[in-house]
Order: C-alpha cells, then sequence, then structure tokens
C-alpha cells in the first residue's frame, strides 16, 4: 500500500471514490451527497486550508482522508477536521483506512497541528485514536445530529483543552446536512 500526500492530479478518482463507497455503504442519495462534498471541497477549499491523503495499491486509489482548517474564533491553537474519508469496498476490512489515517495525522502533528476532530464511528475513529469530546469542549461549527459521533484527539497526546469557539469550517462542509 502506498500513502501519498495530495491529490497527485487525482481529483476526478478522488471525488469517484467518496461516490462509489457512500453509494455501497449508504444508497444513491447518500453516494451522491458526499461525492458533491469532496468536489466542493477540492474545487472551493483554499489550499493552505486543505489536506487531502491517499492509499493506492498498485497504482489503483484505494482509499482518501481529507482534512480542513477548523478555526475557533477564541483559539490560537490549529484544529484540524477530519471529514470525509473513504476506503473502497474492495480494501476495506484490511486496515487501510487505519494506516491511512496514522499517515495523515502524523504529518499533521509535524506540521504543527494542536487538535484533530471528527463526526462519525465512534468504533471505527477509536481504532486511531479519536475518542469522545463533548459540545463544551470542542463546540461544533453546526448542530450534531448523532452527537455520540463527535471525536477528537489532542495531537501532543494529551488531552483536549477546551477549544474557545465559535467554529468555523470549510465552506463546502458548513451545511447542516453533513451535521
Amino acid at each position: 500500500m502506498d500513502l501519498a500526500d495530495g491529490a497527485g492530479g487525482r481529483e476526478r478518482e478522488i471525488v469517484d471514490l467518496f461516490a462509489t463507497t457512500f453509494t455501497a455503504s449508504e444508497g444513491a442519495e447518500e453516494g451522491a451527497l458526499i461525492g458533491r462534498l469532496v468536489r466542493d471541497l477540492l474545487d472551493r477549499t483554499p489550499p493552505d486550508e486543505l489536506r487531502v491523503f491517499t492509499a493506492s495499491d498498485e497504482g489503483a486509489l484505494a482509499g482518501a482522508v481529507i482534512f480542513t482548517r477548523l478555526r475557533y474564533a477564541g483559539d490560537a491553537r490549529r484544529v484540524v477536521l477530519l471529514s470525509p474519508m473513504a476506503v473502497g469496498p474492495g480494501w476495506q476490512g484490511r486496515g487501510t483506512g487505519q494506516a491511512l489515517i496514522r499517515h495523515a495525522l502524523d504529518t499533521l502533528r509535524a506540521e504543527g497541528a494542536d487538535v484533530a476532530l471528527t463526526y462519525g464511528d465512534p468504533a471505527f475513529y477509536g481504532k486511531v485514536g479519536f475518542g469522545p469530546v463533548t459540545e463544551a469542549t470542542a463546540p461544533p461549527p453546526q448542530p450534531l445530529s448523532q452527537p455520540e459521533g463527535w471525536m477528537g484527539q489532542a495531537l501532543d497526546g494529551g488531552d483536549i483543552a477546551p477549544l474557545t469557539g465559535p467554529a468555523t469550517c470549510a465552506a463546502a462542509l458548513d451545511d447542516a446536512a453533513y451535521w
């Protein structure tokens, strides 16, 4: 498995990976929604606010994870939001997603990121160091429909000290449909 930083000119493949993966697991409507989100993130997010990491197997795109900057008005820490992430159906269950996220977090930590947050499946994200966070500790940019999925980790290995909001996310993610 080859892990890489950046989209590397594979933007169309990345959008297709997300749409296909979410269609397979959640249905066509969700696949279209997440495909649009990824396209919008790649097209509209300033380059210094967006990080894309990919996993390839013999040249085929196996997985991708996108991180964007999450800003807290009263807090100087560098916070990144993992959303979304996908591993193609043929590569699931092999540790591809975990390896990809670990690689991304190591890179972001080395670049000075302080906190990583995500909104997703606690059983999956718990395997890569994310734990539950309260909305008081890390105010989300939109109301959460499933607060148990709001998770984070301090990238120095300690606890997350409360972040001082309000929070502002990438424009493409600033839609209640994703929260």
